[in-house]
């Protein structure tokens, strides 16, 4: 049998913008491809014919790798990134979880960075997490605000997610707007403390220009509200994108 391949957008070095760990440097793994169409992601939906692998890490000078990869070329490119010198390795999107079987072989080839395996995922496919929840060590969970993120409500598949991801070092990010429902983010802060006391990024929605779409009296108020129920409640925009989209 053929081992699993996985088409990637590129694989590269840089700081973390996004979440609690936010400035730290990590090595990222951005797959091709997503179950969701969320009005304001700003990564392209198409499977291209090539991965950009940034051969030398911070350089920001990329050669191409035809599509799609093997866990075993992947795993070679990210040994040349230095991992020791990285926090992590973010599997990012798209959506990771589309290719269970392809990250099944290949995290265990991913060693040496400071705190292991780092998945940010849109939250929306508990049976696919279940699968590599063994292999991971950090999880970045977005809940979806239906009406911000223009998308069918996935509430059932966020709390059967967060119940799992909750066995691991887990925060949720909830993207918001100036548009954005309180109806929802009370629904969103329910479903959250009825799984646990877990931390929440509020994240406005942030332009490529580096502008949050949110008023920061806005912010204050949902931050205020979130306290009211969980611990560690924060308001963090896409900071790569304030530092030149790293």
């Amino acid at each position: 049998m053929s081992p699993p391949v996985a088409p990637l957008v590129e694989i590269f070095s840089s700081i973390q913008g996004e979440g609690i760990w936010v400035g730290c440097r990590q090595i990222f793994l951005r797959f091709a491809g997503c179950n969701l169409a969320c009005s304001y992601c700003d990564t392209p939906r198409g499977i291209p014919q090539y991965c950009r692998w940034e051969a030398r890490p911070g350089s920001r000078e990329f050669l191409l790798l035809p599509n799609p990869l093997t866990a075993q070329e992947v795993a070679l490119m990210i040994r040349k990134l230095e991992p020791a010198a990285h926090h992590s390795i973010s599997l990012t999107g798209g959506e990771p979880l589309l290719h269970t079987s392809f990250l099944l072989e290949l995290i265990p080839l991913l060693k040496g960075t400071r705190q292991g395996i780092y998945l940010e995922t849109n939250g929306t496919l508990p049976d696919s997490l279940e699968r590599i929840l063994p292999l991971v060590d950090i999880i970045a969970m977005d809940i979806k605000l239906p009406g911000t993120a223009n998308i069918n409500p996935c509430w059932q598949e966020h709390r059967a997610f967060l119940k799992l991801a909750r066995g691991k070092h887990v925060f949720v990010k909830l993207v918001v707007d100036e548009d954005s429902k309180p109806e929802e983010i009370e629904r969103a802060l329910d479903l959250i403390c009825n799984v646990g006391d877990i931390p929440l990024v509020i994240q406005p929605v942030t332009t490529p220009e580096g502008k949050t779409r949110l008023n920061p009296e806005k912010a204050i108020t949902w931050q205020s509200r979130a306290l009211e129920k969980l611990t560690d409640v924060r308001v963090i925009p896409q900071t790569h994108k304030f530092l030149g989209h790293l």
